[in-house]
């Protein structure tokens, strides 16, 4: 399960376009069976969030594609990632699936909040220093 570490009442923002793929996701058959846990946190935050035309979405809103940079509070380590689909995955490439837990506490946050994920070693917390690219933002829409 994953968690935010967010002002109290903010809530996640998250584009009609990539509401309506991930709600879609979430309904697959193909993930069911391997990321039923998964799935459902993402239809958590789907269900929790507040669904924005792309236009209207903020710059530093983290959404489908953007590139964004995160920072280990504990170890100060800084880490680069892509949010993408599960087919699109490949954390060589660092493309992060929005089925991972890091991926679905992501998905809707800001830059500058702290994101806390639940990980073998303990909880994780994690800064969101910085979206390096936004789709939205740069009205690459077709994402």
């Amino acid at each position: 399960m994953t968690g935010r570490g967010t002002l109290a009442g903010e809530r996640v923002v998250i584009t009609d376009a990539d509401f309506d793929r991930l709600n879609q996701l979430t309904q697959s058959r193909r993930y069911r069976a391997t990321h039923s846990a998964l799935l459902a946190d993402l239809k958590g935050e789907l269900d929790a969030g507040d669904v924005v035309a792309p236009s209207n979405v903020h710059r530093c809103v983290v959404t489908m594609n953007s590139r964004v940079r995160v920072r280990d509070l504990r170890t100060g380590e800084a880490e680069t990632f892509t949010l993408v689909y599960p087919e699109d995955a490949d954390i060589n490439a660092e493309k992060l699936s929005v089925l991972a837990p890091l991926g679905t506490a992501l998905l809707g946050s800001r830059a500058g909040r702290t994101v806390e994920v639940n990980a073998p070693g303990g909880t994780r917390r994690l800064k969101v220093e910085r979206i390096l690219y936004q789709p939205e933002a740069a009205g690459d829409y077709h994402l």
